[in-house]
């Protein structure tokens, strides 16, 4: 798998990036950087410091994207992620420096150069991938996949009741790639919450490994560790980027899925960035039931996926 990962680099963002990274057969050949989680800037600095912690310092460039939602103000998640988006461990700067390109640019030449061959993982809003399919229509069929983290599937959001995050941030942007056509798998929060939270015993196994990995993880964990114990009753260990990530690389990973018809609200506030997400009728059903929405698909949605063995991936790489 050769891979970019557009990301806004904080907490489990930076877990997904070690798992593109120590996987063998996975070439990330570029992280490009994306407005939302924290300063736009820190992110970029948080993406650097993973490459420099995982000893991969210069071994893969880092370009900084739209620094801005396409027509909203925008929205960090420093409550959840500390303001440094690292659960305030105010790492030191890295070596690394970003690279002169912009983002857009960047994952523009790297897809229409090698066709089919290039998969993105999205993992923060999708302001950067709407940008590049706006320059450039002709990426939705250069591009192998995309891979989403986003949304909800018929359930809560984490960031008000009907939206997730990366999904509130940016719903015009949202909406604009969902419906482009790329051949897509749509990653939820609602799958984060049924598949996506480690294990009480995986936590104790990363601890007491004792490696500058797992005490990065530690590290960078605490905050939302907090916050989950506020919203939810008790800390948890939840990786909505990690568990893409894993997917997207070992589709054994994936239990259950379904091809269905996905849009995005933007019209509204109270229901701003709601993900619908429905297997569509067929023409003969919908003359039936004319509410339904009718057509064809245009995203695999992961409905389960398989906790123990993601949490053995994240695991593994935590060891190096």
């Amino acid at each position: 798998m050769r891979l970019i990962i557009d990301t806004d680099t904080a907490g489990d963002d930076a877990f997904s990036i070690l798992l593109a990274l120590k996987t063998p057969g996975v070439t990330l050949e570029a992280i490009t950087i994306c407005n939302g989680n924290v300063d736009f800037s820190q992110q970029t600095e948080n993406a650097l410091y993973t490459l420099e912690v995982a000893g991969y310092s210069d071994k893969v460039p880092v370009y900084q994207g739209c620094p801005l939602p396409l027509l909203r103000k925008e929205v960090d998640a420093t409550e959840f992620f500390g303001v440094d988006g690292m659960s305030d461990a105010h790492f030191p700067k890295a070596k690394q420096r970003p690279e002169s390109k912009h983002a857009v640019d960047a994952i523009i030449d790297l897809v229409m150069s090698n066709p089919g061959e290039i998969d993105i993982l999205a993992q923060a809003p999708l302001t950067n991938i709407a940008t590049a399919y706006a320059k450039e229509p002709r990426i939705v069929k250069a591009l192998r996949h995309l891979w989403i983290m986003g949304g909800t599937d018929n359930s809560l959001g984490n960031t008000t009741p009907a939206s997730e995050f990366n999904f509130y941030v940016d719903p015009e942007a949202a909406k604009m790639v969902i419906n482009a056509g790329f051949r897509q798998t749509l990653s939820t929060w609602t799958l984060t919450m049924n598949s996506g939270i480690l294990p009480q015993e995986a936590l104790a196994r990363i601890e007491a490994m004792n490696t500058p990995l797992s005490r990065f993880f530690m590290t960078v964990s605490q905050a939302p560790f907090k916050r989950t114990k506020v919203r939810y009753g008790s800390p948890l260990s939840t990786h909505p980027d990690s568990l893409t990530c894993a997917c997207a690389i070992d589709e054994s990973l994936i239990l259950e899925a379904a091809d269905c018809l996905v849009d995005v609200e933007t019209g509204s506030e109270l229901t701003r960035a709601y993900s619908s997400i429905c297997v569509p009728l067929d023409e003969e059903q919908a003359k039936i039931d004319k509410l339904w929405p009718a057509g064809k698909p245009n995203c695999r949605v992961i409905k389960k996926a398989d906790t123990d063995r993601f949490a053995e991936k994240l695991i593994a790489v935590l060891d190096t």
